[in-house]
């Protein structure tokens, strides 16, 4: 069984990343429209991932499976490469993130009951819901917090 830590993104770790997101949305986020996720995907290869400052959990040989981005003390992403699901990685990255912190939030889409079930598995509450996503897309948020 591989064991995993966590370490700082590198500019190397770019592709992989991307990979990590694409095969996470692909299976968890089976609402989005072909369009939505496409454009989606542009943004987060072309503006996201290479501008965030991400956590990745690597295995022996440095290959990233998941990465943790936050902004102060919200959790701004947090994808686990499908074929390394169920493996304690988001976990992993989670109590790495609020090992330091006695609050964290983080917003969910409500269409993926999955992701929502982690984090509520986590000791997060729900503290609101919007009926739209940040660029306005008709995909519905739950903002969740967690207060050790």
């Amino acid at each position: 069984m591989a064991t995993y830590i966590t370490r700082a993104s590198r500019v190397a770790d770019l592709q992989r990343n991307f990979e990590i997101w694409q095969t996470a949305v692909e299976a968890t986020h089976d609402f989005l429209s072909d369009e939505d996720r496409a454009a989606i995907a542009d943004l987060v290869r072309d503006k996201f991932l290479p501008n965030a400052e991400l956590t990745v959990a690597v295995d022996d040989s440095d290959i990233a499976h998941g990465f943790l981005a936050a902004t102060g003390d919200h959790i701004d992403a947090l994808f686990v490469h499908a074929d390394s699901r169920g493996k304690g990685i988001g976990s992993m990255l989670l109590e790495d993130f609020r090992a330091e912190r006695d609050n964290v939030t983080v917003d969910v889409n409500e269409q993926n009951p999955q992701a929502c079930k982690f984090y509520e598995s986590k000791g997060f509450r729900t503290t609101g819901r919007s009926s739209l996503d940040d660029a306005g897309r008709p995909y519905p948020i739950v903002n969740l917090r967690w207060k050790s």
